[in-house]
C-alpha cells in the first residue's frame, strides 16, 4: 500500500496542541473575574403600586438637540424589562438616554398568588394610565410618547384607543396585534390552548412553565446550538460575559397574573378581537380608528414568537395617517441586542421621534 502523501500526525499532534491551549485559554476566563451583572443604567423609582414600579433613568450628558416628550417603554409581563439594558454598549435605554431622550419603563415585578385575579383592564387602564399621568405632572405635558414592546406593544394600543389625548407618538415593536395567523408555532399552540382549565387550575401562569413552551418552539436553536456556540467561544471572555447576562435575563422570568393570561389568550390568539376593533376593555371598546397619532410599527423578519404576519396590519387598521412600517432583518430578541439591528433600531426611532417633535414646536 502506498502511504499516504498527508502528515496525519502532524495534523493531530497540532490539533492536541491547540486544543490544549483553547482549553487553558478558557480556564483563564471561566475561573477568573468576569462582569454579568444587566440594568446598571441608574434609574430612580418614581412612582410604585402593588407590585409594579415606574423607572425613571438618570440623564447624564444631555445633548443640546434633545426630544421635549418624555418617553414611556412598557415591556411584556413575559421576561423582565432588563431586556432593554442588559449590557453595556448594547443598551437601548442607553443609548436613547444619549440621544436626548428622557425615559420612563415600567417594571412589572414579580406577580404572587394574590395578582392572580388582576386583569387585563386593570393593567392597560390601571397601572398604564397611572404611570402615563405620573409622568404627564413630572413633565407638565398633556401627552406623552409610548413605545411597546410586544405583549407591552399589544397593551400600549390597547392605552392608546382607549386615551388617545394622552398619547402624542406610539411605537410598537415586534407587537402581536393580528393573531389570526399559523406563522409560527406559538399562534398554533394558542389557538388550541385551554386558557380556562390553566388558570382555573393553577392561578397564575408560571413563567417557568413559559420558559419551557418557548424553548420548545426553536428546541435544536435554543436547547443545543447556543451551548455548542458557547463551547466554541468559551477563550472569549466578552461572549462568555454576554452570553451568561442573556442566560440571566431567559431565566428571570416571573409568572403571569392568571386573569390577564385567560383574557389575553382568548380574546386575541383565539377570536383576534383587537385587529378587528371588538375587544373589550373596562366596558368599552378597543377601536383602532381612534389611533390618530403618529404610529411607527418595526417588527423582525425572522421572529419566530410574532410574525410579520402578526404585526403588518395595525398601520392599515388605525385611524392615523402618519403610519409606517419598518421589518429590519432580525429575530425577537436581536431587535434590541445584535449588534446590527442596534445600528438600524434605535437610530430610526430617534430621528422619527425627533421630526415629530421638530414638528409640533
Amino acid at each position: 500500500m502506498t502511504p499516504s502523501g498527508v502528515p496525519v500526525d502532524l495534523i493531530l499532534s497540532k490539533l492536541a496542541e491547540s486544543t490544549e491551549k483553547t482549553h487553558t485559554r478558557a480556564s483563564d476566563v471561566l475561573l477568573g473575574p468576569i462582569a454579568t451583572e444587566i440594568a446598571q443604567t441608574p434609574y430612580d423609582v418614581v412612582y410604585k403600586e402593588d407590585r409594579v414600579k415606574l423607572k425613571y433613568y438618570h440623564p447624564e450628558n444631555r445633548p443640546n438637540s434633545h426630544v421635549q416628550t418624555p418617553l414611556l417603554i412598557i415591556y411584556a409581563l413575559i421576561n423582565r424589562e432588563t431586556m432593554l439594558d442588559l449590557q453595556p454598549g448594547r443598551s437601548v435605554v442607553q443609548n436613547f438616554l444619549d440621544n436626548g431622550i428622557d425615559v420612563y419603563m415600567i417594571d412589572w415585578g414579580y406577580p404572587s398568588q394574590k395578582d392572580k385575579y388582576i386583569t387585563l383592564d386593570d393593567h392597560v387602564n390601571g397601572y398604564i394610565h397611572n404611570a402615563v399621568d405620573t409622568i404627564r405632572g413630572r413633565h407638565s405635558v398633556s401627552s406623552i410618547n409610548i413605545m411597546g414592546i410586544c405583549m407591552g406593544g399589544s397593551m400600549s394600543v390597547m392605552f392608546a384607543s382607549l386615551h388617545p389625548d394622552k398619547v402624542k407618538n406610539l411605537i410598537t415593536t415586534v407587537t402581536p396585534s393580528n393573531f389570526d395567523t399559523d406563522k409560527g408555532l406559538l399562534h398554533v399552540w394558542m389557538k388550541h390552548i385551554d386558557a380556562d382549565q390553566l388558570v382555573d387550575t393553577y392561578g397564575n401562569i408560571s413563567g417557568d412553565f413559559m420558559n419551557f413552551g418557548f424553548l420548545l418552539l426553536n428546541p435544536a436553536r435554543l436547547m443545543l446550538d447556543k451551548y455548542v456556540g458557547f463551547m466554541e467561544n468559551m477563550e472569549d471572555r466578552e461572549f462568555v460575559e454576554n452570553f451568561v447576562r442573556m442566560e440571566k435575563w431567559i431565566f428571570d422570568s416571573p409568572d403571569v397574573p392568571g386573569e390577564t393570561f385567560r383574557q389575553f389568550v382568548k380574546d386575541c390568539y383565539q377570536k383576534n378581537l383587537l385587529i378587528q376593533s371588538r375587544l373589550e376593555l373596562g366596558g368599552k371598546i378597543v377601536d383602532l380608528k381612534n389611533l390618530t397619532m403618529p404610529l411607527l410599527n418595526i417588527y423582525g423578519k425572522y421572529d419566530h414568537l410574532v410574525p410579520p404576519e402578526a404585526c403588518e396590519l395595525l398601520t392599515s387598521r388605525v385611524g392615523s395617517t402618519d403610519t409606517e412600517d419598518v421589518c429590519l432583518d432580525t429575530g425577537h430578541i436581536g431587535i434590541y441586542v445584535s449588534s446590527k439591528t442596534r445600528k438600524e433600531f434605535v437610530p430610526k426611532i430617534v430621528k422619527w421621534l425627533k421630526q415629530r417633535d421638530a414638528e409640533s414646536d
